[in-house]
């Protein structure tokens, strides 16, 4: 009796025993967990500082690079002078003045001029206007930089993720100091911001109060193109339209006055004719194209358009197009629609009427000839050569086509030769000679 007893007591202690070993077991793994987790821990939180400490000197970095452009960049330049100096960024810009192209270039600095849309054409055509000098732009644009933008000019790389306005900002104050800036980066067709649009362009010019020069729709979308048209329909503002097909080899400017010119609701939309299949377009998960080439010369085209329209100078084109293909500008003007679809056009239309109405008709004075200012006795030289014996005169002329000419010819050999009448021979000695005219 007593054996089975001491035997089950045995047992007892043995299970005790295993018991004890697997709790010790267990505390022995938790502690090895916890070590563990605290490893782990641990190694997150060094990850993370050393993160920091990555993150700092890229600050550091980026710090130390903005400061350097920042010295970099020049002081604000209060007048525009044309003296000539590796300084002065004016005086090529203000030569034209010298060279009788404009007659007040530095009025350049009173305009303001809103930019609406900075993608491909606005951002080269704010590029441009900074440099030119103007004095104020604003820039509308919702979207942001991508590096699916990088084919085109003016974004950087580094860019990517910044708001087309605030990249744009942040560049054009770097290359033209002296330009005011005002940035609006929201969609213009929704309502609130189209009423903040057309509160913008009426009174956001240099003088706070009064309406911009000139509005610049570089939008990529009808929608946005009609959104312009009604503000500035209804404001009675004088504005740019431009535009590149989705070929990237064909685009155009346009220039609207309301009441005078066709609005964009007065006619379909003008487009230079590509002759490119369209079925290659539109398709659906298919981008459009994109060419920098063909955006950087709408954007000369338009800029050049603004400058001649604010200083008065050359002619300024209603509507020019461009076509790549074929190297062909047409040009053309269209008058308003008296249906037009836009009251505010009709209106317009109506005001422009009575205004020509009640315009006394220009006299044209007769052109007075031209005379040497310092000459007191009137006397002018007049060529005894005509214009055509001037041409045969002048070598041979290649052919080209209209509106082209040559600046100067190269006469053939045979032509340098003096081929003009000469002086009859005489016998008579020089002192004879002289002594006939004596006696004359």
């Amino acid at each position: 009796m007593a054996e089975p007893a001491r035997l089950e007591r045995l047992e007892r202690l043995e299970r005790r025993v295993r018991e004890l070993e697997e709790e010790l077991a267990r505390e022995r793994r938790g502690r090895e967990l916890e070590e563990e987790l605290a490893r782990e821990r641990r190694g997150r939180e060094l990850e993370e500082e050393l993160a920091r400490e990555r993150r700092g000197r890229e600050l550091e970095e980026e710090l130390a690079r903005e400061r350097r452009g920042r010295a970099a960049a020049r002081a604000r330049i209060d007048t525009m002078s044309a003296e000539v100096t590796d300084s002065n960024p004016y005086s090529r810009l203000m030569a034209l003045k010298r060279m009788g192209i404009v007659k007040d270039y530095e009025k350049i600095r009173t305009f303001t001029v809103a930019v609406v849309g900075v993608g491909g054409v606005g951002s080269v055509t704010a590029e441009m206007l900074t440099r030119c000098g103007i004095g104020k732009l604003l820039l509308f644009d919702y979207d942001k930089v991508e590096l699916a933008n990088m084919n085109r000019l003016f974004f950087q790389p580094h860019q990517a993720g910044l708001s087309k306005v605030q990249a744009a900002e942040h560049t054009l104050r770097d290359i033209n100091p002296d330009v005011q800036f005002e940035v609006h980066n929201y969609n213009i067709t929704t309502l609130d911001n189209f009423e903040h649009f057309m509160d913008r362009i009426s009174n956001g010019a240099l003088e706070e109060g009064k309406p911009v020069d000139l509005v610049l729709s570089c939008v990529d979308n009808f929608e946005a193109r009609m959104a312009i048209n009604t503000a500035c329909n209804e404001l009675g503002q004088i504005w740019m339209e431009s535009g590149v097909s989705e070929n990237a080899v064909s685009g155009h400017i346009q220039l609207i006055i309301p009441g005078e010119s066709a609005c964009f609701a007065c006619a379909p939309p003008l487009v230079v004719a590509a002759n490119i299949d369209e079925k290659t377009l539109k398709r659906e998960g298919v981008c459009a194209a994109s060419l920098p080439t063909t955006m950087g010369v709408v954007a000369g085209m338009l800029v050049q358009n603004v400058l001649k329209y604010l200083l008065n100078f050359g002619t300024v084109s209603y509507y020019l197009g461009y076509n790549a293909m074929q190297d062909f500008f047409p040009t053309m003007s269209m008058k308003p629609n008296p249906q037009c679809s836009d009251h505010n056009c009709r209106k317009q239309q109506e005001n422009y009427k009575k205004k020509e109405a009640a315009r006394p008709k220009e006299v044209t004075e007769k052109e007075e000839e031209i005379v040497h200012e310092d000459n007191d006795w009137g006397i002018e030289l007049v060529s005894e050569i005509s214009e055509d014996e001037l041409k045969a005169a002048s070598g041979p002329v290649p052919e080209l086509p209209d509106g082209i000419s040559v600046a100067y010819t190269i006469p053939d050999k045979e032509e340098n030769l003096i081929t003009g009448e000469t002086v009859a021979e005489s016998e008579e000695s020089l002192e004879e000679l002289m002594a006939k005219m004596r006696n004359m």
